[in-house]
Formats: C-alpha cells, sequence, structure tokens
C-alpha cells in the first residue's frame, strides 16, 4: 500500500491517541454500578448502542464523572449521534478542564452549525484537537467566511511542517477548484511526487474533475486509466463518460468549505484506518458523515468499521444510507451483504446479491461477490454459474482477471468437473504465469488425481519460490516429494510445513505419512494422533484412525494404492 500522506507513528504522535486511556473506575452509588459495569461490558464487545444507553443512566446517577462522560461521549459518537453527543461534550470539558475527544465533538458541532465565532473564540483560547485537524479546519474555517486569502495563507503554512506538508496541498487543492482557479489546483495534483494524495481514489477523482474543467479531456482519462484500470466502478465511469463526449464534468468532490471540512476528517479517518484503535477511526468518519451526509466514502468506511468490529446491525444501517441512485450503491449492497453473511444470515445475504446481480449485470465485482459467497457454502454449481456471468461482463481481457478463471476453476474442481477445472486453471496461469496460488493449487489437484506428477512437482517448487512462508505451499511441496517416492527428501519441507501450520490436521497427516515412509514409525503415530486432535473432516479422521490402527503400508494395500517402495513417477 502506498504511503499516504506521512508515516502513521508521526500522525497518531500527532493527533495524541491518549485520549482512548482506560477510564478510572467509578465508585458504586445505589444503582449506578449496575449500569456503569453493563455499559464497560457492552463496551467491551464494541456494542456502541448498548453501552451508549448504559453510559446514558448511568449519568443520570452521577451527571460530571469525567471517566463516564467520556465513555459516553465515546459511544454515542460510535453510534453517529453527534447531536447526543454536543451535550455530552460540554460537560466533559467543564469536568475535566480539558478533554481532546470533548474538542473534537464541540469543533464538529460548530463546523456543522457554521458557527464561527465560537470556533475561532475557542481556538484564541486555547482549545487544541491536534495541529493537523486543527491547521486544515482554520484554513476551511477561512474560506468559509469569505477569506480566501487568508485561507491559501493557512493552508501555507501548515505545509511548511514536512509530516503535515502532502495534506495541506491537496486541500489547499481542493479550495482553489471549489474556489474556481482550477490552473493553482492543478498545478498542486500535478506538483505531488507520489507519496501522497494524489494516490488515493478521491484525490486521483478530484485531479481527473480539474483537468475536465480546464478541457484537457485526454490527460483526464490518461489519469483515470492509470489509476483505475479497464474496470472502473459506476463513479469512474460517470467521470469517464462526460470525458469521452467532450464534455467538463463537474467538480463535485467538494461542493462548500463545510465539504471541505468533512474532507479533514475522512482524510484523518483514512490514514488512521488499520493503524490505530478502530473505534477511534471511527469517531472521525462519523464526524466526516455529519458534516457532509453526501459524503458516501465516510459512509462506506463507518460501515466496515462496524462491520470489523462484528456490530452487524450498525453497519448494515450505515450501508443502508447510501441510495440506490448513488454511484456507490453497488458497494453498499455488497457490504450489507458481506454484514448479513458475517451474522448468519446466509440466504439474505444470498438474495441481496442475487438482486444487485440482475440490476448491475455489467459489473464483473457483484457477480464475483456472489459467487464468492456460494462457493463458501459449498453451493459450487450456483457459483460456477456466477463466475460465467463475471467473466462474461469483463470489458476486456487483463492479467489481473487470472483471479476470476482461478475461483470458477475452485467450484470446477469441487463439483467433480475436472477438465474444465483444469482449463480455467491453465487459463489464469495464462494470465499470471507465475501465480504461486493456481500453481499450488494445480499442482495439489494433480498429485491428489495422482497424474502430472512431475509437471505439480514444478508447479509447486515454483509456488514455493514465491511464497516460501506459506504453510500450505511448502505442504504440497513435501507432499509432491512423497507422492515421487523421494521420502528422505520429502522429511524437510514436511516439517516445515508443520512448523508453519501447526494445528493444521491435513498437514500434521501429511508429516506423519512421510516420516512412515522413512522408516520413523513412532513418530509417525505421534503425528497422526495429534492430527486427530485438531479434529479433521470425518473421511479422513477415518483414515487416520485406520493408520493407527494397521499402518499405512496397510491401509494403502486395501486402498489399492502402490506401496511406499514403490516410486510413484507417472
Amino acid at each position: 500500500m502506498p504511503r499516504l500522506f506521512v508515516s502513521s507513528a508521526t500522525f497518531c504522535a500527532a493527533l495524541a491517541l491518549s485520549v482512548f486511556a482506560n477510564p478510572a473506575p467509578v465508585a458504586a452509588d445505589n444503582g449506578l454500578v449496575g449500569s456503569y459495569l453493563a455499559a464497560r461490558q457492552a463496551s467491551s464487545f464494541s456494542d456502541y448502542q448498548a453501552a451508549a444507553d448504559y453510559y446514558t443512566r448511568a449519568l443520570v446517577r452521577d451527571s460530571s464523572n469525567p471517566s463516564l462522560l467520556q465513555s459516553a461521549l465515546i459511544s454515542q459518537m460510535a453510534v453517529g449521534n453527534l447531536d447526543a453527543a454536543v451535550p455530552i461534550a460540554r460537560r466533559l470539558r467543564s469536568a475535566s478542564g480539558g478533554n481532546q475527544l470533548a474538542e473534537v465533538v464541540l469543533l464538529a458541532d460548530q463546523i456543522r452549525r457554521q458557527d464561527h465565532e465560537a470556533l475561532f473564540a475557542d481556538y484564541d483560547a486555547g482549545r487544541e484537537t491536534g495541529p493537523l485537524v486543527d491547521g486544515l479546519v482554520k484554513a476551511w474555517a477561512h474560506l468559509d467566511q469569505g477569506d480566501v486569502s487568508e485561507a491559501l495563507s493557512a493552508f501555507d503554512t501548515l505545509g511548511e511542517d514536512t509530516d503535515f506538508a502532502a495534506f495541506a496541498f491537496y486541500h489547499k487543492a481542493l479550495a482553489l477548484a471549489l474556489v474556481g482557479d482550477f490552473e493553482g489546483a492543478d498545478r498542486l495534483f500535478a506538483a505531488d511526487d507520489g507519496s501522497g494524495f494524489r494516490q488515493t481514489r478521491r484525490g486521483v477523482m478530484a485531479h481527473a474533475e480539474v483537468l475536465g474543467q480546464l478541457e484537457r479531456f485526454d490527460d483526464a482519462l490518461a489519469l483515470l486509466d492509470l489509476a483505475f484500470g479497464a474496470d472502473p466502478d459506476p463513479a469512474i465511469a460517470q467521470i469517464r463518460a462526460r470525458l469521452e463526449a467532450g464534455e467538463t464534468p463537474p467538480f463535485d468532490l467538494v461542493t462548500s468549505p463545510s465539504d471541505g471540512m468533512a474532507e479533514v476528517f475522512f482524510t484523518v479517518a483514512g490514514v488512521l484506518n488499520n493503524e490505530a484503535d478502530d473505534t477511534y477511526t471511527l469517531i472521525y468518519s462519523r464526524i466526516a458523515e455529519a458534516l457532509s451526509p453526501r459524503h458516501t466514502d465516510a459512509i462506506l468506511l463507518s460501515a466496515a468499521l462496524l462491520e470489523r468490529q462484528n456490530q452487524y446491525e450498525l453497519a448494515t444501517a450505515a450501508y443502508n444510507r447510501i441510495p440506490r441512485a448513488d454511484p456507490a450503491f453497488h458497494l453498499a449492497e455488497m457490504g450489507r451483504a458481506e454484514a448479513l453473511r458475517a451474522s448468519g444470515k446466509i440466504e439474505a445475504a444470498i438474495e441481496v446479491l442475487e438482486q444487485l446481480a440482475k440490476s448491475y449485470a455489467d459489473l464483473p465485482d457483484v457477480h464475483r461477490a456472489l459467487g464468492d459467497l456460494l462457493r463458501g457454502e459449498e453451493r459450487y454449481d450456483a457459483a460456477s454459474r456466477a463466475y460465467d456471468a463475471a467473466i462474461a461482463a469483463l470489458p476486456m481481457e487483463d492479467p489481473t482477471h487470472w483471479v476470476l478463471y482461478y475461483v470458477r476453476g475452485i467450484t470446477h474442481e469441487r463439483g467433480d468437473r475436472w477438465p474444465e477445472a483444469e482449463a480455467d486453471f491453465r487459463k489464469a496461469l495464462d494470465l499470471e504465469p507465475d501465480q504461486p496460488q493456481v500453481l499450488n493449487y494445480l499442482g495439489y489437484s494433480y498429485l491428489e488425481k495422482q497424474t502430472n506428477y512431475k509437471e505439480a512437482l514444478s508447479m509447486i517448487e515454483r509456488a514455493v519460490a514465491a511464497r516460501p512462508n506459506d504453510g500450505y505451499i511448502v505442504d504440497s511441496l513435501g507432499w509432491a516429494l512423497y507422492r515421487l517416492g523421494r521420502y528422505e527428501e520429502a522429511v524437510a519441507p514436511m516439517e516445515r510445513a508443520a512448523a508453519l501450520m501447526p494445528v493444521d490436521p491435513v498437514v500434521n497427516d501429511h508429516l506423519g505419512d512421510v516420516y512412515w515412509a522413512v522408516g520413523r514409525k513412532i513418530e509417525a503415530e505421534f503425528q497422526w494422533r495429534r492430527a486427530l486432535s485438531f479434529e479433521p473432516e470425518e473421511d479422513e479422521a477415518t483414515r487416520i484412525r485406520r493408520k493407527l490402527e494397521v499402518g499405512l503400508d496397510v491401509v494403502l494395500a486395501e486402498e489399492g494404492a502402490d506401496p511406499i517402495a514403490v516410486a510413484n513417477d507417472g
């Protein structure tokens, strides 16, 4: 992933993450302790709605407790309730004499109400939410007051700090475009050194819109092609269609200074994502939503964060906020389907994707999502049909499409349609010749079918060279050598595979077979018992038990397979 603006360590330090330190204990007082403990329990599971309810009850008994106030504030912001959070933030500011989270929430409220007087008064009084957010918000607030010169000066001042320069000039470019200076915006976008905002989806879209405003349609199309390739999503496709028709696309990434300030909080959330506490990140994406309800990317990020924390109802509610007319509607529906699947509502998830596939028949990703869900449910025939539709919807063949042939090949293989599976795996390798997943899957399949052993070994060796620490692939190498009768050579890779995947039943079973083949029968029986302890599939467990009873040689004879002493060099 490209470096986005500034290192996460620098960024997190600038934001002062200490706001989420564990709250101090709350003294028991009649009914207070029950609500408090229930709230803490809910918080431990990221059950924000329940936590918000319980903390609110606890605050009735102890309305000025800073610990309760902060926890209640976190919960209300996590569910996206800025209206409920603001009075709590005011009380927390008063009770604690200064609290970063409270200041962030109060700042968001002032931005939403366009209360510039209060916003700047609080800054004059010493408010600090972090140098990056404060610097960007002040600049946008000046612009909202109509003072373009002061706003641009503020962006430049923030840009003097090398840690924040990319942020500052990205937002300055947006501000310039907003006031109609598209030449100035383009200069900033074009000057980017490749380590910052132009690598983000929104940065590319903004620059393309700026180029469109300058009627540099070919340059804009080239930029979109470079960033998004041959399969643009509907939002990008809409911009492309206008450009190809020689029409000027509107600059609508930000349509007001308030949108610009929402972009500040979304920018922060995007950098924090996967780097900081999910709850902390969620608060910033929720603020971006509150400041710009049309900010689809912020809504999708909030939903993804909630889903990651197993808050599927809240995630679904967020996805449901994306209107059908929005270009990102299909992404919201795909996210909603995943949330339904994760919460155990499989049939509902399938129904969502089936309906989506009808409405977005030209989007390969929609059909692939349906195929992936059906494949996970072992409905291989239906999954194959979904992948058929995905491949049929591809606008042109591209090396990145190997994955569609690969997953369709898996469904054919699992559905006992080996000729079709082999053809798909071969096609995937035509598109991506050294793809280790495909090399391993096809090579291992040959081993299991007891054919093409030498080619299988070559494929798996290439896969191991690409991914030497992948336990499944290293296991395949050991198993290929075992199948070829090269038992002594098989020991080292099989032992390494077991070290990489110590609780995998198949790997431990394979290691037992290899040990048996080289005469280490006590160790073989130990590995088979280990494999049984890791709950293998029932047919595998039955075979392992039989090996423990009579030994591998007898089991192979019973199965009509070649004995250990014979090298399988088919």
